[in-house]
């Protein structure tokens, strides 16, 4: 297999490729590595750049050198699948590596554009890119650090370059779970002592606590990664027991009304039914509503029978299931208080709001390991008729913002707001690998 690559600066790649598993690959016959320079194309005294056509600062790669380049290592090592770098590209991950491991052994040779100034002409990109790769949400100098991260991650893929391939099968990031905490001598060091399950001997129970720590470390750190890559209803069940108890109070008091004042609202059933479903869903242990009022308590009392003790038990089980853990209660403190009672803790109340508050911390939907790793049970918090009263918004620890669409409206119906919530913060969101091979 060839890796070549076009630079403007091939001394920066010197070191790197004379070091470690990188330097050995190459003596191994594993991989031939070919750096070359875009001046090797041009005329003496050529530029390889050209100012950018149109208002604009800046240099671009003429389309014409590359050109050249590309032809030139196409014709010495056969035609390459060609990888490009930019913000605009697909962001790099453990999954993306493994499809490129796979081209690479089939195409036998890769080829590596890294761009300088403003970067590349773009017919350059459309013309002759096979893929188009970002490192993340930041801007470098140029694309050779890129290149180089990627043939690293690379090459580690190639059977023969790392000695114990076990290693990398069960690294982080080749499935859902990260890997686990590991340790050597000294048992103890600056007070921290090495696990001791991890020095029994036990094989069955090392396996068994590593397993567990990954999990849960995995849980509580990348959960963004976790739910896009989980895939068997196992890893599922295995990340539940590890998530923090949620609960959902829907509240009917302290909301605030269109005089601007605090107050009550009326009770829906398409609320109560709706978010039942949505928070069985998700996994909400229990779902609260909090009215004051008699005549709503009544209604609401005589719905939760039918479907909890009556014929809707056997009416319609699913719906059954969602709605018994359904519980009504007259104020926000009682249903907290009931909670207390479950957890054995102080819940933490997240509350949600169709604008934005100064009191709480803001928080998005990426930020579950700032909430959970205060070890707490969590109280997601909705507000009827014009949304929460500022009662119960100083009341909360975090605030989640408002929902937003690419447009101007923002009148979700609570029931929605909550499914939408409920999704973004607890949901599974799979990313199927998909060929890139052109």
């Amino acid at each position: 297999m060839v890796i070549s690559t076009i630079t403007l600066f091939p001394e920066l790649y010197k070191p790197f490729l004379e070091t470690s598993l990188i330097r050995k690959a190459q003596e191994q016959q594993h991989v031939t590595l070919d750096v070359k320079t875009m001046f090797d194309f041009c005329k003496p005294k050529e530029r390889v750049d050209s100012p950018t056509f149109g208002h604009g600062a800046g240099m671009l790669l003429r389309p014409d050198i590359i050109e050249k380049a590309i032809d030139a290592q196409e014709a010495l090592h056969g035609p390459a699948y060609k990888i490009f770098f930019s913000p605009q590209g697909k962001k790099l991950d453990q999954v993306l590596l493994r499809d490129l491991a796979l081209i690479a052994q089939e195409k036998k040779h890769i080829m590596l554009l890294p761009a300088r100034y403003e970067g590349m002409d773009a017919r350059v990109e459309e013309h002759y890119g096979d893929c188009l790769i970002s490192l993340g949400d930041f801007v470098l100098m140029g694309g050779d650090l890129p290149a180089m991260v990627l043939m690293e991650g690379l090459l580690r893929l190639i059977p023969g370059v790392v000695g114990k391939q076990a290693s990398v099968e069960h690294e982080s990031f080749t499935g859902p779970f990260l890997d686990y905490p590991e340790y050597t001598s000294p048992v103890v060091w600056k007070g921290y002592s090495v696990p001791e399950v991890v020095r029994s001997g036990d094989h069955g129970k090392i396996q068994r606590w590593r397993q567990a720590r990954a999990i849960k470390n995995t849980v509580l750190s990348h959960f963004d990664w976790l739910r896009s890559h989980v895939t068997t209803d196992a890893e599922i069940k295995q990340a539940a027991e590890h998530i923090p108890h949620h609960y959902a109070i829907l509240m009917h008091a302290q909301v605030a009304l269109l005089d601007g004042q605090e107050g009550t609202s009326s009770v829906t059933s398409i609320d109560i039914h709706d978010i039942a479903r949505s928070s069985a869903t998700y996994g909400i242990k229990k779902y609260f509503i909090v009215t004051p009022l008699e005549d709503q308590q009544k209604i609401v009392t005589k719905l939760l029978d039918f479907w909890k003790t009556g014929e809707g038990v056997t009416y319609n089980p699913h719906r059954h299931n969602a709605l018994e853990n359904v519980l009504l209660v007259s104020t926000l403190d009682e249903a907290v208080d009931k909670i207390k009672e479950y957890e054995n803790a102080d819940p933490i109340l997240i509350g949600t709001a169709a604008k934005k508050y100064a009191h709480a911390q803001a928080i998005t939907y990426h930020d579950q390991s700032i909430v959970w790793s205060l070890k707490r049970p969590v109280v997601l918090l909705f507000g009827t008729a014009r949304g929460l009263g500022s009662s119960v918004i100083e009341r909360c620890e975090f605030l989640l913002g408002p929902l937003y669409g690419f447009s101007t409206f923002n009148h979700l119906s609570v029931r929605s707001a909550a499914a939408i919530i409920f999704d973004r913060w607890l949901g599974i969101t799979s990313k199927k690998s998909s060929s890139i091979v052109k």
